[in-house]
């Protein structure tokens, strides 16, 4: 597999970070290893990595004082000590006499305060706050407390057993507070070793050299074709420059879960780096989550502790200051942090690659998924974005071709009746020009294509993905990787702690759900779903009675522009309620998506994860496109005719589509929303962090001084920082999946909502890179194989837009109420054309006529419409396929209505079906498994096995000759 490997030079450091990641090759000793194949494929090795190992298994005893002093094993199991002796004659550890404001004051073990000898500690370690007092061992972990805090007793036992597990600590208290103290954790290289063999934490163990692909001849001269071709152009302008980040290192290696029998096997060059922080983070937090902190199988845990005010925050630390008086380019990056920012959450590089690598390395795998899945997201807009601005400029270039609304503004003769009671004026069809060429310029002939290839592109987008996500979880050692057995959530062990069942996995007992008191309350769950969707509707039939009432004063209002535009000033008014409404509303869905998936009482952490995702998409969903709904396939559907209004209550007029069609109130609900959102969004992820860590700066700097505060130690700089928020990437999961289902769902009616999702995922994508780089605490790397459940939920999306697309082209637009003029009743009927030229009559045949005298009395306009022509009007048209007055049926449907409704249903079933089909046959054709990866995995499979055997191999001819050397012998020894 090939994938970046990155050696970090650390300024003013003396060892190297090596991150070495897979690619399959084979392996041979150095003494017997063939000549390195280049390949196209894979860049060059720049130097050769020694194969160096450490001793075997046992550790370096640790030297104080010329004494030496060995580390005893440390137990499997969690111990905790309850010595009432230790307890009375032991300080508190919480005591002030122990802890000065501004000093460094160690209740660890002796063996966090040795040295040894000869060394000198480094000065430079000391002071930037990422050592012990020592300054040679790093700190893994910050736990943060308050010593006015009531349990005390609590954080005693937690921290002795802590000490119990190996961990090595010290406490500080804070420069800012005296009441705030920190705990500063340390595992040592045996608490690391033990802990990451338990948790199969992979690490390097062989190098890997290239090995050529098969290859055709045609492949071969088509190759050397592109690479010759590539050579006039520009060279990879989006990849990152090597030359400017010298810091960038290509190394590659086998993998393996880490063995301490097997340590010889593993490229161990520095046992301090060997473990990078996060890997040592994640290690530290599994052992602070099964250390006890009381008597009782249920009391244990860092998160109990946090929960219940015990800690007042947890935290590993930023590797330093995200920023340097050098420039990255003439000195390096001070540190991984500080090369994160320079070339991945600065403005400048916007337009370059992610390094997911580094990302991965320093924020962990779920975090790296997230920005992967996010970068592939915004490059597959980039085709939909292109079509979407095509067909927009399709409609701009053929605007003044368009034979409908060339009738539209040359129809200064027909009349049309009010669009609602009493104070909307009769209107000339003209005066609707503009609209009809802004309509025209969305719903056009190519918008039936873009609704096809966005469905299309839905498709390819998800299953390309699953292949790119192969690709990553095979690069990150995430393809064999499972999940643990999770924990029981605490609030499902206290409540039904009383009923126990065996685990069929662990064999050991656990709290049992009964089956009826699961669907009780599963049933209470749905029904508050179903009350709060039922809110939602009710919010958006009051935004109806708003546009209707709306409209009757707009029409009556003493400004002309207003009085003029009733009915775009109603929808832009009615779209900025429902925005308000909507960010209104998602404040109260947090709080009943909380309470109702509280109350289902999930067994495990990821359980509730996923319903209150479900749950809380659910609600943002319909909440978000209620009123896109409404406006897309009821607006203008069920008003009735002139002197036949139906009526809300009996008493108001529904709204009517303006005379050049919805399609513009459509689009201006998803613009206006759209941007509203983002923009709003965009505010709250970057801006309320800012403004949080301005004033906390602002503070400290009022009290202490700009000097004081540059001098204070990482853990305190970290402590003021934002934390991460509550449901770790769920808001930025959610963001973007809501913009996707914009992006796609009603896609028909507004092309440029691919570009505008484009414009923001460009800025999306720096902006959550400078807030994780700069503004939040450093999250704990955490491990994830994919999005989730969020995969789910884009599948569910995808097909969800085939359906409304082919809704939004039958029913919201004219498209097929053209077709049918033109091939049945225009110019061109029977004839097989369906031009321009055949749409001439188009517009006088889609209105019908309406005596004015029949006119209910709360419809009747109060002006008579002379102003037209001098006297009083005794017809006006409206949009609809209805009978003349004077005709036997007064006002019922004519044959083309029934025509026109034929074919909306045929469209819809030709359209999905089609689409559905085209959909699963690229889901077919596209295989999740890339080629190359899978024969990539099925050879590194084999070459795992050779090294096996060969190592097996080779241990035993050592015995063997170990045997004879001591004069033993064995008959029928082998080999």
């Amino acid at each position: 597999m090939r994938s970046l490997g990155i050696s970090l030079s650390i300024h003013g450091a003396e060892k190297r970070v090596q991150i070495c990641q897979r690619r399959t090759a084979a392996s041979y000793p150095a003494s017997q290893r063939p000549p390195v194949v280049g390949h196209p494929s894979f860049p060059q090795v720049r130097r050769s990595i020694k194969m160096e190992a450490s001793s075997a298994g046992s550790s370096n005893p640790t030297v104080s004082g010329g004494k030496a002093k060995t580390h005893q094993p440390v137990a499997k199991d969690v111990n905790i000590f309850f010595d009432e002796l230790e307890g009375v004659n032991s300080p508190s550890k919480d005591d002030d006499s122990l802890l000065h404001h501004g000093n460094l004051t160690s209740t660890s073990d002796d063996a966090s305060r040795l040295e040894v000898v000869g060394e000198e500690v480094p000065d430079k370690n000391k002071a930037n706050g990422l050592y012990f007092r020592d300054g040679k061992c790093r700190i893994d972990y910050i736990l943060v407390y308050r010593k006015s805090n009531p349990q005390t007793e609590k954080r005693e036992v937690f921290e002795r057993n802590i000490r119990a597990e190996g961990i090595q600590m010290e406490k500080e208290s804070s420069l800012t507070n005296s009441d705030i103290i920190f705990v500063k954790l340390h595992a040592p290289w045996e608490v690391l070793g033990k802990y990451a063999e338990l948790m199969n934490v992979r690490m390097p163990f062989r190098r890997k050299i290239y090995y050529l692909h098969r290859r055709y001849k045609f492949m071969n001269r088509i190759e050397k074709q592109i690479s010759r071709f590539r050579g006039w152009l520009p060279r990879k302008p989006m990849k990152l420059d090597k030359e400017t980040l010298p810091d960038l290192e290509e190394n590659d290696c086998y993998t393996a879960p880490f063995s301490q029998q097997r340590i010889h096997h593993f490229i161990i060059h520095n046992k301090d780096t060997f473990f990078n922080n996060a890997t040592r983070s994640r290690i530290v937090h599994h052992i602070l989550q099964r250390v006890k902190y009381e008597e009782g199988k249920n009391k244990i845990g860092l998160n109990r502790l946090l929960s219940n005010g015990s800690y007042e925050a947890a935290f590993p630390l930023h590797e330093g200051s995200y920023r340097s008086k050098n420039s990255i380019k003439t000195h390096g990056a001070e540190n991984h942090r500080h090369l994160l920012y320079e070339c991945w959450a600065s403005w400048g590089v916007w337009y370059k690659y992610q390094p997911l690598d580094l990302v991965r390395r320093y924020f962990g795998e779920k975090i790296g998924l997230y920005f992967a899945w996010l970068g592939w997201y915004t490059g597959m807009l980039f085709p939909a974005a292109f079509i979407g601005l095509f067909v927009f400029l399709y409609g701009v270039t053929t605007l003044n071709h368009c034979q409908v609304s060339k009738e539209v503004c040359q129809a200064t003769d027909i009349i049309m009746c009010p669009i609602c009671d009493k104070y909307c004026p009769f209107m000339r069809l003209s005066d609707s020009c503009v609209y009809a060429k802004v309509t025209h310029l969305f719903d056009n002939g190519a918008t039936v294509f873009f609704a096809v290839f966005m469905a299309v592109w839905a498709t390819v987008f998800l299953e390309f993905w699953k292949r790119r996500r192969a690709v990553i979880a095979y690069d990150w050692d995430l393809i064999d990787w499972e999940e643990e057995e999770e924990e029981i959530r605490p609030q499902f062990e206290a409540k039904y702690s009383k009923k126990e069942r065996m685990n069929p996995i662990s064999g050991k007992p656990e709290p049992y759900q009964a089956f009826a008191d699961k669907c009780s309350r599963l049933i209470v769950s749905a029904s508050g779903i179903f009350f709060m969707i039922c809110v939602v509707i009710a919010a958006v039939f009051g935004i109806v009675i708003y546009r209707v009432v709306t409209v009757s004063t707009f029409a009556a209002f003493k400004w002309a522009l207003i009085r003029n535009n009733s009915q775009v000033a109603t929808t832009g008014t009615a779209v900025c309620i429902n925005f308000c409404i909507i960010m209104l509303l998602n404040v109260l869905y947090e709080k009943v998506a909380l309470f109702l998936t509280n109350l289902e009482q999930p067994r495990t952490e990821s359980e509730w994860e996923n319903s209150f995702t479900l749950k809380m998409f659910l609600f943002q969903f319909v909440n978000l496109n209620s009123s896109t709904f409404y406006i897309a396939f009821f607006l203008g559907r069920f008003t009735g005719h002139p002197g036949a209004y139906l009526r809300l209550i009996n008493r108001w007029r529904l709204e009517e589509c303006h005379p050049s069609g919805c399609l513009i109130d459509l689009c201006m609900q998803m613009g206006i929303i759209m941007v509203l959102k983002q923009t709003w969004n965009n505010f709250m992820e970057l801006g309320y962090p800012l403004i949080q860590n301005w004033w906390t700066r602002r503070k400290l700097r009022q009290e202490y001084g700009t000097q004081r505060k540059t001098s204070f130690p990482q853990w305190e700089k970290d402590y003021n920082l934002q934390p991460m928020n509550a449901y770790g990437l769920f808001d930025e999961y959610l963001e973007m999946i809501l913009q996707f289902g914009f992006t796609t769902i009603f896609v028909a009616a507004f092309p440029l909502a691919p570009l505008l999702a484009l414009l923001n995922n460009i800025i999306e994508i720096r902006l959550d890179a400078y807030k994780f780089v700069t503004q939040w605490r450093r999250p704990l790397a955490s491990r994830a194989k994919d999005i989730g459940i969020w995969y789910g939920i884009l599948e569910g999306i995808g097909i969800l837009s085939v359906i409304t697309n082919a809704f939004v082209i039958a029913v919201t637009s004219d498209f097929i109420p053209r077709l049918v003029y033109a091939y049945k009743y225009g110019p061109c009927a029977g004839q097989g054309e369906a031009g321009q030229k055949c749409m001439v009559g188009y517009v006088n045949a889609s209105l019908s006529v309406f005596l004015v005298s029949d006119f209910e009395n709360r419809s009747e306009p109060t002006s008579n419409g002379s102003e037209f022509s001098g006297s009083p009007l005794k017809y006006c048209r409206y949009r609809d396929y209805r009978d003349p007055p004077h005709s036997p049926v007064p006002y019922g449907y004519t044959l083309q209505f029934w025509h026109v409704l034929a074919a909306r249903l045929a469209f819809i079933i030709v359209f999905e079906h089609l689409v559905f089909c085209i959909k699963h046959l690229i889901s077919y054709l596209i295989p999740d498994l890339p080629k190359d990866l899978r024969d990539r995995m099925r050879r590194e499979k084999y070459l795992i096995q050779e090294m096996m055997y060969e190592a097996e191999l080779e241990r035993l001819q050592k015995e063997r000759k170990e045997r004879k050397k001591n004069g033993k012998s064995y008959h029928n020894e082998w080999p």
